[in-house]
């Protein structure tokens, strides 16, 4: 497993390593004689080889990659059952077929698992790392180990351990339980059937012994993993929520609460972000519409606030349904709403303005309200370069004055960037609602 970490390592490799300081006196000549005098050096191929060897053992993705390192990783207590097994044969303990076929058994295991992470097959189920099944397979493996070590089989107990450790960390809390007592029925089971047929070596007072000390450990061990699964599920439920209440909070920080829309203060920050990209472009311009809804303070004394504010909902609805995608809409305080037109003029912006009061003709913001036809005034400007919002902001505003006063229901357009700010009008005489 050593391997995979010589690959993790070699994977963080920079590259080329920085070059010879040249003095700055040095000329064209004098640097081509010098890059000629120093060989290239090879460390990029290296570090690429070694990448690439990574990257076949490994994969490439991320996640996949994490799990079969792991997967490695926990194969190492096989190498301690195979080099267990080599010493028990050596000292006459083992028969070196016994050992062969465990062996064998053991590779079989670490390559079955390594082939169904490496193929994908695992992402198919709820736990992709496949962790219960994997340290079922390890607890089996360690008790066929025992079975077969004659007198150094209690050395592997010590394997069982290590083996529950390394998933206690990332098996729910059942499974810990089902591990748990998976091990101790298994390993209770091998116990009573060596002591009985091989007593010599598996002696029934020693069995007792080792019976004991795994029935105390192991449900210690998968007592602590179902704990540390518990503590696991409480914090990610934790981190849900409090994502949640982030996602409100940003929420709260830049819509209106009751249409919407974006807040005044969120669309400062986009008109910044804009002002900034058309300042250092020079293109993308745009313009600024203030809406109005004519009489709204008429629509609340007769009909009710709770009329008025659906009134300012539906309002709110028609004008982003109607705008193109790339223009922004934001309440801009009581009824009246700033619009972002993107990319635009002041004469294709008008357009899009009407095409909102005729689409306002056609819909109704009450429908239990029929007779109620809310109409708005508008003052539209396209913004100057390099000129300061807040002067832009105040030449829509006095834009929708003059809509206002000259009887509603129309927007009145000012040219920012003609001396004079040259006004225009469209819309129709105001409909009182």
């Amino acid at each position: 497993m050593a391997l995979s970490g010589l690959f993790n390592g070699f994977e963080a490799c920079t590259g080329l390593q920085p070059g010879p300081i040249v003095p700055k006196s040095r000329t064209a000549a004098d640097d081509v004689r010098h890059r000629r005098a120093i060989p290239h050096r090879k460390v990029p191929m290296k570090s690429s080889f070694f990448t690439r060897t990574g990257d076949l053992l490994l994969g490439t993705e991320p996640k996949q990659r994490l799990r079969i390192y792991r997967s490695l990783m926990a194969a190492s207590v096989y190498l301690i059952c195979v080099a267990l097994q080599g010493y028990a044969c050596v000292i006459g303990f083992m028969h070196w077929g016994d050992a062969a076929l465990l062996s064998g058994l053991i590779a079989l295991n670490v390559l079955f698992w390594y082939g169904v992470l490496r193929s994908g097959v695992n992402v198919r189920f709820a736990d992709p790392a496949l962790t219960l099944p994997q340290i079922l397979s390890a607890l089996t493996v360690i008790a066929g180990a025992y079975a077969v070590t004659g007198p150094v089989h209690g050395s592997t107990l010590m394997l069982l351990a290590l083996v529950l450790v390394f998933g206690i960390f990332n098996m729910k809390a059942p499974d810990a339980k089902l591990a748990g007592i998976y091990t101790v029925l298994l390993m209770g089971l091998t116990m009573l059937i060596k002591s009985v047929s091989e007593p010599v070596y598996y002696p029934i007072h020693l069995e007792i012994a080792h019976f004991v000390l795994v029935a105390a450990i192991v449900p210690t061990i998968s007592s602590l993993a179902a704990q540390l699964s518990n503590l696991r599920a409480k914090l990610q439920n934790q981190k849900e929520e409090l994502t949640q209440a982030l996602n409100r909070i940003q929420v709260l920080a830049t819509r209106d609460e009751l249409t919407g829309l974006y807040n005044r203060r969120h669309m400062m920050d986009v008109l910044n972000q804009h002002q900034k990209r058309l300042n250092r472009s020079g293109h993308h311009r745009f313009c600024l519409a203030i809406l109005d809804i004519d009489f709204f303070k008429r629509i609340n004394d007769t009909y009710g606030h709770n009329v008025g504010d659906e009134v300012l909902r539906n309002f709110a609805q028609a004008a982003a349904s109607v705008m193109r995608e790339t223009d922004v809409v934001a309440r801009w305080g009581g009824e009246e709403f700033l619009v972002l037109l993107n990319d635009t003029q002041t004469g294709a912006a008008a357009i899009g303005l009407e095409r909102l009061r005729e689409h306002l003709q056609k819909t109704l913001l009450v429908e239990r309200l029929p007779e109620l036809r809310p109409t708005f005034s508008a003052g539209l400007t396209d913004y100057a370069l390099s000129e300061p919002l807040h002067a832009c902001i105040e030449r829509a505003d006095r834009a929708l004055y003059a809509a206002k006063h000259g009887g509603r229901d129309r927007t009145v357009a000012v040219d920012g960037s003609v001396s004079g700010h040259q006004h225009h009008e469209s819309g129709q005489p105001a409909a009182v609602a």
